[in-house]
């Protein structure tokens, strides 16, 4: 069982940075795929952002390519995603999950409750 916390949203004009963490508790962390998803009112879940579980391979979304960089802190159970460069379209509840697959679909087995990220002047 792995429970996963978000924190680090907030609202932030455009251009801005921020960065989000996810705590996971459960000593099977070290073995999961950790990701980044985000939901924009009115819209589906989008897939952000993976890093497998060593942190070796990243994959991103075209949206984010170049902006955002997911990593993660075995040694803290812990993954981050820092996000620069900060659009409106940005706007979303940002969600982290966690699973034995290293995909970009939500076929994962645990998620976090979500973070408010607001990019708005």
């Amino acid at each position: 069982q792995v429970r996963l916390v978000e924190s680090g949203g907030g609202l932030v004009q455009p251009g801005d940075s921020l960065r989000l963490s996810c705590a996971a508790s459960g000593r099977t962390f070290n073995t999961y795929a950790m990701a980044w998803f985000r939901q924009a009112p009115g819209k589906e879940r989008e897939f952000v952002a993976v890093i497998n579980w060593s942190g070796a391979n990243t994959h991103y979304a075209d949206s984010v390519k170049g902006r955002f960089t997911i990593s993660r802190d075995n040694a803290k159970n812990a993954v981050y995603l820092q996000m620069n460069s900060l659009k409106p379209e940005d706007t979303a509840v940002y969600y982290c999950a966690a699973g034995p697959l290293y995909v970009t679909g939500t076929a994962y087995d645990y998620w976090g409750q979500g973070t408010q990220v607001t990019v708005s002047s």
